[in-house]
C-alpha cells in the first residue's frame, strides 16, 4: 500500500476519491505526482524518501496508479537495483490511497525535474519515459545534500540499509 499525493492539476484530471495519507508498506514509501501536458502527455511521480523520479504516459489517467508500479519496475531495473528489492516493492503496491500534496520541498524538487525534463526532451528530442527518468535520477537534489545527494544513489543507500536524510 502506498499514498499517491497528487497536484491539483492531476487531481482535476483523474478525479479520484481522496483519503488521508497513510504510511506506505513498501520500503520506498509514498509518492508525489503531477501531470505534464506535453505531446504526448506524461505523469511525473517522485518518491517522498529518495526523490527518485519516474515518468510514464498520463493516458489513460484513470489507471495511472495501476500502471505506475510497472513504470517503477522499468526504472529500477534500468538502474540495476536488486531483483528481490524490485519484486518486494512492486508486490507491496497493490493498493493506493490518493491524497493532496503536503510537502512543499518535494513540490519544489518536482518543479525542477519538470524544468530539466523539458530541456532534455528539447535537446535530445526524446520522450522515452525511462530514459528521462534515468537522466533526472542523476540530478543532485538539495534535500539529499546531507546524504546520497542523487536520487539514484539514495535508493541504493536505502536498499543497503542506510538512512536517507
Amino acid at each position: 500500500m502506498f499514498s499517491l499525493h497528487c497536484t491539483k492539476k492531476l487531481l482535476d484530471r483523474i478525479k479520484p476519491e481522496l483519503e488521508a495519507p497513510r504510511a506506505g508498506t513498501t520500503r520506498l514509501g509514498n509518492w508525489y505526482a503531477t501531470a505534464l501536458f506535453w505531446k504526448p502527455q506524461m505523469a511525473l511521480v517522485v518518491n517522498e524518501r529518495t526523490l527518485l523520479p519516474v515518468l510514464l504516459p498520463l493516458a489513460p489517467a484513470a489507471t495511472l496508479a495501476q500502471r505506475f508500479p510497472i513504470a517503477l519496475r522499468d526504472v529500477l531495473q534500468a538502474l540495476d537495483m536488486p531483483a528481490e528489492f524490485i519484486d518486494s516493492e512492486i508486490s507491496g503496491m497493490s493498493e493506493v490511497v490518493y491524497a493532496k500534496t503536503a510537502n512543499r520541498s518535494i513540490l519544489g524538487v518536482m518543479n525542477e525535474f519538470v524544468y530539466l525534463a523539458e530541456g532534455y526532451r528539447e535537446q535530445d528530442g526524446s520522450v522515452d519515459p525511462v530514459w528521462l527518468s534515468l537522466r533526472l535520477a542523476g540530478t543532485p537534489c538539495g534535500p539529499l545534500y546531507k546524504g546520497a545527494v542523487f536520487p539514484d544513489k539514495a535508493v541504493r543507500e536505502l536498499i543497503q540499509g542506510g538512512v536517507i536524510h
